[in-house]
C-alpha cells in the first residue's frame, strides 16, 4: 500500500513513507455500516452491501484505493489483510474491510473482519510494530472494469462488534474508556498488504 490522497493500493512494493495515523475514541466508536448481520425492525442498522462513503469520511477510518481496473476481476475464496501496525494501547482492535468502488464513487462493502489485540498475543517486532493477519470473510465477487478496490482500516464497527474500551476490563462491566492512537505502516520494511484469491 502506497500512501496517496486517501491512500493507494498498488501491486508494486511501497516506497519509503511515514505511517498513517488515526485516533480511536471508544466514547464515539466507529459505527457499523452494512455487512453480514441481522437487523431488527426499528433499529437504525443497515445490513448487507451498502454505500460506505459517509463512513470513509470519518477521521478514524483509513482508506487505500487501487487504480481503476482495466478488466473485470473475479475474487473467489479467502481475503486477508496483513497489517503492520502500532498502537498506544495493549488492548485494542483493528477492523479491515474490502470495498468495490464504482465509477460514480459509491463504495460498497464486499467482506470484512475484526481482530482483537491484547497482551499475550503475537509479540511485537524489534521496532515495536505488530504484524497482524486479519482473515476477512471469504467472498465470491466480480469487480467490474473501471471499478476500483478499496481497503478500509479502522478500529471498530459498533454495535456489530462490542467497542474495545482500551482499558482491558471485561467488556460487559468496563467503566473506563481509553482512546487509542493507531499507526498503520506501508513502507519497504513494513509492507502492509491485502491478498485476494483469484481463479487461474
Amino acid at each position: 500500500m502506497v500512501p496517496a490522497q486517501g491512500g493507494r493500493l498498488a501491486p508494486e512494493l511501497p516506497a519509503p513513507s511515514q505511517p498513517d495515523r488515526y485516533r480511536y475514541d471508544p466514547t464515539d466508536p466507529t459505527p457499523s455500516v452494512g455487512g453480514p448481520l441481522l437487523a431488527a425492525p426499528g433499529l437504525n442498522v443497515k445490513a448487507g452491501p451498502v454505500d460506505n462513503r459517509k463512513l470513509e469520511m470519518r477521521p478514524d477510518v483509513l482508506v487505500y484505493t487501487s487504480d481503476p481496473l482495466v478488466r473485470d476481476l473475479e475474487v473467489i475464496g479467502t481475503v486477508a489483510a496483513e497489517l503492520l501496525v502500532r498502537s498506544s494501547l495493549g488492548h485494542t482492535d483493528f477492523f479491515a474491510r474490502l470495498c468495490d468502488v464504482h465509477p460514480s464513487g459509491r463504495s460498497v462493502n464486499v467482506c470484512d473482519a475484526i481482530l482483537r489485540v491484547a497482551p499475550g498475543g503475537p509479540g511485537p517486532e524489534a521496532d515495536g510494530t505488530l504484524r497482524l493477519r486479519i482473515d476477512l470473510w471469504p467472498t465470491a465477487h466480480r469487480f467490474k472494469r473501471n471499478h476500483r478496490l478499496r481497503l478500509q482500516v479502522s478500529s471498530g464497527a459498533h454495535p456489530r462488534y462490542a467497542r474495545n474500551t482500551g482499558s482491558g476490563e471485561p467488556l460487559a462491566t468496563a467503566t473506563k474508556l481509553v482512546p487509542a492512537n493507531q499507526e498503520v505502516f506501508h513502507d519497504p520494511e513494513h509492507p502492509s498488504s491485502v491478498s485476494l484469491t483469484v481463479p487461474s
